[in-house]
């Protein structure tokens, strides 16, 4: 396990990697989340293995700190994992990241672009105040005190055993500020961003999810959009074979 500082007081961002070739693979997770959870089993596949791979916490989840007085909005984590990226060596890396932390993968290409040179965002999300089926939505629709109070639990039992299995792990002070700062999105939007990059991205969609908005014009602006028979929101675990040809470039 590996950690670098982020917020100036020494509060940590950590995480876990197997060695390998570069350009490295950093994988994201999403609010409530942990990225060994979610991508390891697909790193470890004979078409995506001997690449260096970080799986890396955002702050408040998994096994990264989580102090009281942070904003948990998109640029904050996008910030903690640069100073992870940094502290790590890494730059021009293949972001895999998924719904929440693809959208911290966004920011960070736009302010960083010297540690992006490929994004692979699962079901990531594009525009502020998502649809209510979003799953920001089940945490937010609880404010801040209400979430850290009685509410944490409630949720935990509404999302059902495999979301609460790694959301229990999160704090959930910094939980609820993660979902808010989701839904209020970043500035630019994440969608704007996308579309302005130049470097190769993908977008992975989920079949059960439904029709992506705007798709046309995501594939307009050069960002390649794969539909992902059989697959609901967590993709990598509904069809980790196509989800490792995305990452893999094979699809």
């Amino acid at each position: 396990m590996r950690q670098a500082e982020f917020d100036g007081k020494g509060s940590c961002i950590r995480w876990t990697e197997a060695p390998g070739e570069e350009p490295a693979r950093v994988y994201v997770h999403g609010p409530g989340s942990v990225s060994s959870v979610y991508h390891a089993h697909v790193a470890a596949r004979p078409e995506l293995a001997g690449r260096r791979s970080l799986f890396v916490d955002l702050p408040g989840h998994g096994i990264s700190d989580r102090p009281a007085e942070f904003g948990y909005r998109l640029e904050d984590h996008a910030d903690a994992l640069a100073a992870a990226l940094d502290a790590a060596g890494v730059s021009g890396a293949e972001l895999i990241a998924h719904s929440m932390g693809g959208s911290v993968a966004i920011v960070l290409a736009h302010r960083r672009p010297d540690l992006a040179s490929r994004l692979v965002l699962t079901e990531a999300n594009l525009d502020a105040s998502p649809p209510p089926s979003a799953g920001s939505a089940w945490i937010t629709a609880y404010g801040e005190e209400e979430f850290v109070g009685e509410a944490h639990a409630r949720v935990l039992e509404a999302v059902g055993p495999v979301w609460a299995a790694t959301m229990r792990l999160a704090d959930p002070r910094a939980l609820h500020r993660s979902a808010v700062g989701l839904r209020r999105g970043s500035e630019p939007i994440m969608r704007d961003i996308l579309e302005g990059l130049t470097i190769d991205r993908v977008y992975l969609q989920g079949e059960l999810t439904g029709e992506l908005p705007g798709s046309a014009a995501l594939e307009a602006a050069g960002i390649r959009v794969v539909t992902v028979p059989g697959a609901g929101h967590n993709v990598m675990l509904d069809n980790p074979d196509a989800f490792v040809a995305a990452v893999a470039g094979q699809s």
